[in-house]
């Protein structure tokens, strides 16, 4: 009977191997701490959720951030990363609203001499999708795809708005201090109120945005930005009626109800 034996570089091979997969099988729990109401870890906290100590933990958080898959937070959190990002909106990209959008996209932005901007929700926030610029102006606005949007920009607040899971929205309002929650808040009441946001996304960049649905409820926002002397913040621009139009009209091409259609209806009656 012949004896099969295995070499010591053999052995090492499969314990490397099987290191790599933990680390894998690490990583993937780490990143799934992450959700509407967790949008940021610690350190402590991993170590605690994942039973590691809290040195393993650091460094494994420490390594994802060189990575790109996690950033540090000004509180000395972990977020998610500009890598993750990008990849989520890679996969989200996928969804049908970005395959039917860029026609109304050319359209919206020949129309408002503005740039256009799709965004879908990510883990705790819109990441934007799809952006169609207009090269015909002097100052061209430009919005990186996969940028993650703060709370405080218009399609943020048309999200907070109508997003399906409301209780997720008022946990992640809740993470902010006492007097910017309250004004968020406040503006998001304002939203559901008129149906669109209009808002000051940078200093001398204003955003107006307006929600898209689907069959299950409001899956992306679509929004002309453009420097705040061309591009009015007023609820009677005309750039705005056009952000408002063109969102309905693809909520209807994705088989959708435009929910803000029945505030009209409401103030008529």
């Amino acid at each position: 009977m012949t004896k099969s034996t295995r070499s010591p570089d053999a052995d090492r091979a499969d314990r490397g191997d099987q290191a790599d997969i933990q680390a894998v099988s690490r990583v993937s729990q780490i990143l799934s701490l992450f959700d509407p109401a967790t949008p940021e870890v610690t350190a402590n906290m991993v170590a605690e959720r994942l039973d590691l100590n809290r040195t393993t933990a650091y460094r494994y958080c420490t390594s994802l951030v060189a990575a790109g898959l996690l950033e540090r937070t000004a509180e000395g959190g972990y977020a998610p990363g500009r890598l993750l990002v990008q990849l989520g909106a890679f996969a989200i990209g996928h969804r049908r609203v970005v395959n039917l959008a860029p026609r109304h996209m050319r359209a919206l932005s020949r129309a408002t001499q503005t740039s256009a901007v799709l965004s879908l929700w990510g883990l705790t926030g819109p990441v934007v999708s799809r952006v169609e610029e207009n090269t015909s102006t002097i100052v061209v606005v430009s919005v990186r795809v996969g940028s993650h949007l703060p709370m405080d920009t218009a399609q943020s607040k048309v999200f907070l708005a109508y997003h399906a899971d409301q209780l997720s929205m008022e946990r992640l309002m809740a993470n902010l201090p006492g007097a910017a929650r309250e004004e968020l808040r406040a503006e998001v009441e304002r939203v559901r109120a008129v149906g669109y946001c209009t808002a000051m996304s940078t200093p001398g960049v204003v955003a107006l945005a307006a929600p898209v649905f689907d069959e299950d409820g409001i899956c992306a926002t679509l929004a002309v930005v453009g420097p705040d002397n061309t591009l009015s913040m007023s609820g009677d621009a005309p750039e705005l009626r056009v952000v408002v139009n063109t969102a309905r009209e693809l909520t209807h091409e994705l088989g959708g109800h435009y929910w803000p259609d029945d505030l009209g209806r409401a103030r008529e009656g």
